[in-house]
């Protein structure tokens, strides 16, 4: 899985699904929700595009041109923001001590819990003691939750008081591959952004980041096979990507494989 990691999206713009792009562009130009819920299947990019908008919402160069996450209309246009529909967007900068802590892993405002391993309402109930406490550097709290749905009834519970009355510093990403297994009163308080099966073009996208990256020879009708065989999943779709380039060993790489 060393090229689907070495390759994750580092912008929105770098996300290969055309769909949560305009999501995502859509929902960073307006005033910022409190909670979100990321669903689709695996190997979609969920957890890759959580961890950009943390990046998007703490970005120390985006800090310092807004006070408010709304973007002014009379803030000048910069490198770190692109224009869709005509409308400013916020992109990471992926320099500054935040963007970079964020995507190492090491920023501590920005928490990743898997809730597969920890489901129980006594996590849950730490992540509400901890969330009253201001960020230590960052402009928002961060809590990114995986696989929300493994919680227990007693852990949602919990969850949902903290949503019906979220402290101002804080913002939660909910990602999910089984969303009819979240209460409808959690997903009533998120803002729903899904995601699909990727298309053959956004695969293709996907695939010539790497091809570009690794200087790998291939056949285009390589590429559309890979692609098939992918079943709309960027994850899987690298994975043989890279076990294909693996058994051409730098030589030209066909279907035949």
């Amino acid at each position: 899985m060393v090229f689907y990691r070495k390759y994750r999206p580092q912008t929105i713009k770098e996300l290969d699904s055309e769909q949560v792009r305009e999501t995502l562009y859509s929902v960073l130009s307006g005033s910022l929700a409190h909670a979100f819920l990321f669903t689709g299947p695996k190997g979609l990019g969920k957890t890759s595009a959580a961890r950009i908008v943390a990046k998007a919402i703490n970005c120390q160069r985006i800090r310092l041109q807004t006070t408010d996450y709304r973007l002014r209309p009379e803030n000048k246009k910069s490198s770190r923001q692109s224009t869709v529909d005509g409308k400013l967007t916020q992109e990471p900068c992926n320099k500054c001590d935040q963007c970079v802590s964020i995507t190492n892993g090491t920023n501590l405002d920005v928490l990743e819990i898997d809730a597969a391993s920890n489901r129980g309402i006594d996590e849950i109930r730490d992540l509400r003691e901890k969330i009253r406490l201001a960020p230590a550097r960052a402009r928002k709290k961060v809590y990114i939750i995986d696989e929300v749905h493994m919680l227990t009834q007693e852990a949602f519970n919990a969850l949902l008081k903290t949503l019906e009355e979220p402290p101002s510093h804080a913002v939660f990403i909910l990602c999910t591959t089984e969303p009819h297994k979240v209460p409808e009163t959690i997903i009533s308080r998120c803002l729903h952004v899904a995601f699909p099966l990727a298309s053959k073009e956004d695969l293709l996208r996907s695939f010539r980041r790497i091809v570009t990256g690794e200087k790998l020879k291939i056949q285009n009708e390589t590429l559309d096979h890979i692609a098939q065989l992918s079943l709309g999943s960027f994850r899987d779709g690298a994975k043989i990507l890279e076990e294909m380039a693996s058994v051409a060993n730098r030589k030209k790489i066909t279907k035949e494989l």
